[in-house]
């Protein structure tokens, strides 16, 4: 509060409705809110002088952030004030399931003492897999390894050096689960990571792994879980986050004896909830007294006449960032962007942005957005890099931009230009010219160019009826290496995807929604 009374008249008013938000809302210049106040497109309509929201927190789903961009509103929040507190929390519950403390605890508030039941097990020189390896799995990696404890990081967008500098080793997946005596999620909400941890990903798990979550409700399927301890498969459970909250009287974890829960504590201690305040106020601050804020999570500023000749440039390389990442297969290590032509002498880090939202949106929806991409790439070490050339290559376009990704065992490429300054045509992929309309899903499939080929994988496709929209065909040479991008009206299911892998002179075969 002392930050901002430096700067502005400040105003308390907890607890409002949107019908009585909207009534105060339009003379105030910013706004800071928590979780439990929703700032509606309707809020925002009303805010006539607003120029800033703050939200004392991470997440900023009760802000509609399309809304306020729309209205030139910026939107910033406190992504790191509680980072420790979650960390601890997590260790927090590591202990007491391995000490089995909370049973204890209870038992003798029952007036009981039965020592014997309760033999724990120690966490030293075990091991403990980290699935996503962020600000908050980076401390938990650290605390785990004062603890004596073997660490092992799953998480695409990681970069072994980084994981191997702190004492852990980077592992895929598959291996984790089967090495791991302990497994904690540390990953954001998003269509990837619902259910990351399912009930084929139990069987894979060693008997008796231990299963923390304290990211996000839905990243454990709870009806999984459940199962799996009731087979012996899991030993025990610690959540602290549900996929519904609050956590339902009826719930399935309700009561049973071997799942510690909380209720979502994770940023619950004074000094988290004092750091986001504190970090929200001194942003607010700032923009008021005209500095520059740091944790924005809408685009930044920029005149119209400049957001329009940009705004095709962004759409076109977000589809670029969804196409690598359909197609990437080990996690990335670097990432270079080309601009060619009249888009080099544009504001090319914001359209990197875009990229990088593109690309990191499957797995980071809920957390990444045009502001924070390069910050959450330089978290995880992935090394960004911008190149620019006045001259365009010989296509027919005034500009070009080529994007390049670098995985732990190759690299790919694709690139893109404009028809009549609007449209994105994708015109390389990985060496092979082609021209592909970036909408809808796409079976891209890389080859030998022989007769049949085409009509093997249609033919699959036609027994299944899926239907075919559309194909492109890129090749080297004939009856050289080559690739084909079906557009398909369908779901193409994984069973399918196998199948086709199967047939001889396909070398690989990826599904990509744009």
């Amino acid at each position: 509060m002392s930050i901002l009374k430096k700067t502005c008249t400040v105003d308390v008013k907890p607890g409002l409705s949107e019908a009585e938000l909207i009534k105060i809302i339009p003379r105030y210049d910013a706004q800071i809110v928590r979780a439990a106040t929703k700032v509606t497109a309707k809020v925002i309509k009303a805010a006539k002088n607003l120029k800033i929201v703050g939200r004392a927190g991470v997440g900023v789903d009760n802000i509609d952030v399309a809304a306020a961009t729309k209205a030139g509103i910026l939107v910033v929040n406190s992504p790191e004030g509680n980072i420790i507190s979650a960390a601890e929390q997590t260790i927090a519950l590591l202990m007491a399931l391995s000490r089995k403390t909370p049973q204890a605890y209870c038992s003798m508030k029952e007036g009981k003492w039965e020592k014997s039941k309760f033999m724990g097990s120690q966490v030293y020189q075990k091991t403990l897999g980290l699935v996503g390896f962020g600000k908050i799995g980076k401390l938990v990696a650290e605390r785990a390894i004062g603890l004596g404890m073997n660490v092992i990081v799953s998480d695409p967008y990681a970069n072994e050096e980084a994981v191997e500098k702190i004492g852990a080793v980077m592992v895929d997946q598959g291996t984790l689960q089967k090495e791991s005596d302990y497994i904690t999620f540390h990953v954001p909400k998003s269509k990837e990571t619902y259910h990351l941890c399912s009930k084929d990903d139990f069987k894979r798990m060693k008997d008796g792994v231990f299963i923390i979550n304290c990211s996000r409700g839905g990243v454990v399927d709870e009806e999984a879980l459940v199962e799996a301890i009731d087979s012996g498969k899991v030993a025990a459970a610690g959540l602290d986050v549900f996929e519904k909250e609050p956590l339902p009287a009826d719930s399935i974890l309700m009561g049973h004896p071997n799942i510690i829960m909380t209720p979502h504590l994770g940023a619950s201690t004074v000094e988290a909830q004092e750091n986001v305040a504190v970090d929200v106020s001194i942003q607010i601050s700032n923009f008021l007294n005209g500095k520059p804020v740091t944790t924005a999570v809408n685009m930044p500023a920029m005149k119209p006449e400049v957001l329009k000749l940009h705004e095709p440039y962004f759409n076109m390389v977000e589809k670029l960032g969804m196409l690598l990442e359909g197609l990437r297969s080990s996690p990335v290590k670097s990432v270079e962007i080309l601009y060619e032509g009249e888009v080099s002498k544009m504001q090319t880090s914001i359209i990197t942005n875009y990229f990088l939202l593109g690309m990191m949106r499957r797995r980071f929806s809920d957390t990444v957005n045009v502001v924070n991409a390069q910050i959450l790439c330089r978290e995880r070490g992935i090394n960004v890099v911008e190149v620019s050339r006045d001259e365009c290559c010989d296509i027919s376009s005034e500009s070009r931009i080529t994007a390049k990704l670098v995985e732990k065992s190759r690299e790919r490429t694709v690139a893109a230009h404009l028809i009549g300054g609007k449209e994105p045509r994708i015109d390389l992929i990985d060496g092979f010219n082609i021209d592909l309309v970036p909408e809808g899903t796409y079976l891209l499939i890389s080859h030998t160019d022989k007769p049949g080929m085409i009509g093997k994988v249609g033919m699959l496709l036609g027994e299944s009826n899926i239907n075919i929209a559309g194909m492109q065909v890129g090749r080297e040479k004939v009856r050289g290496n080559a690739v084909m991008a079906i557009a398909v009206d369908d779901d193409v299911p994984a069973e399918m995807m196998k199948k086709i892998r199967k047939f001889g002179g396909i070398r690989s075969a990826k599904l990509v929604s744009f």
